[in-house]
């Protein structure tokens, strides 16, 4: 009887056996996942670590642009700079673009309600940027992690003061004063980088119009004014909410808007905008520009 029971328990336990077999056979197989040397599952490449380097004109090209137009937001790392732009080592929109696709629509002003700004650039400097953007990215050692790990941030005290002024005379004498607005720039911020930041982007001063202001205000003089004068004489002025060919809608002090219909010349339309010359002025400064004027400013104590 014992026999017969093991006997039994036996063909049981090896017709178990066949079934698992056959079932895992049968199963697809879970590809493995593609990593680095050595690594789970926790150590997967990424898309932006994959691409091939960037032409590196190019790549010169989009990092000076960067430097002009982005880093005063994002950083000199990418990772968020002192006007509160987010970290792009992290942005889901540089690690799924290609060659700019995504990042343009940005640039040209799809997230203005977000805060963030149209900047004037062609096509191709966008593309330059998000080449830069890449070959950054290309340089991590995992997603997110910052470029350089344990290597202290370069200095951009590396100008020449004198060029620095002579610059600052010709360029931007006409509105702002060493002895005014700017008056102890370089005691105020005691970070050179977060100076230059705030010069390029066209903080740090309030214009000629407030001489002796030592404190840096870029609220009130970044918001585009507008005066709309009617054929009946009456004036309306505020914030500039929005202006095309056909309409012009103005914010009036009472938190309420005004929209007014345009038809050619009338009625008269002046817009104010205080950061137009600083806007203009973003493409033409050269690397050199940029680190002559901040070495300047530093002295301003």
């Amino acid at each position: 009887m014992q026999a017969t029971i093991g006997w039994a328990a036996a063909v049981l336990g090896l017709t178990a056996v066949f079934v698992v077999a056959a079932r895992a056979q049968e199963a697809p197989q879970t590809p493995p996942v593609q990593g680095r040397p050595g690594g789970g599952r926790g150590m997967a490449t990424f898309p932006a670590g994959q691409r091939p380097p960037g032409d590196a004109v190019q790549v010169a090209h989009g990092k000076t642009l960067y430097g002009v137009s982005c880093t005063a937001c994002h950083g000199t790392d990418l990772r968020g700079g002192d006007l509160g732009g987010p970290n792009l080592l992290r942005s889901q929109v540089v690690l799924s673009d290609r060659d700019g696709e995504l990042i343009l629509p940005i640039i040209r002003g799809s997230r203005q309600s977000e805060g963030m700004d149209a900047i004037p650039m062609t096509t191709e400097d966008v593309k330059a940027v998000a080449a830069y953007l890449h070959s950054v990215l290309a340089t991590l050692g995992g997603q997110g992690s910052p470029p350089s790990v344990g290597m202290a941030p370069p200095s951009v005290l590396v100008g020449d003061a004198a060029a620095g002024q002579k610059f600052f005379d010709t360029r931007c004498g006409g509105c702002h004063s060493p002895a005014g607005d700017l008056k102890s720039i370089g005691s105020r911020f005691a970070d050179p980088k977060m100076l230059q930041n705030v010069w390029v982007s066209g903080g740090g001063g309030r214009g000629r119009g407030a001489r002796g202001s030592v404190a840096p205000d870029a609220g009130d003089r970044r918001v585009v004014k507008v005066a709309v004068t009617l054929p009946s004489g009456e004036s309306v002025e505020g914030r500039l909410v929005r202006i095309d060919d056909f309409m012009v809608t103005v914010g009036l002090n009472d938190g309420t808007t005004r929209t007014i219909r345009r038809d050619g010349a009338l009625p008269k339309v002046e817009v104010r905008d205080p950061m137009k010359a600083h806007r203009e002025m973003l493409g033409t400064y050269s690397d050199n520009d940029m680190h002559d004027v901040t070495a300047y400013l530093v002295t301003l104590k």
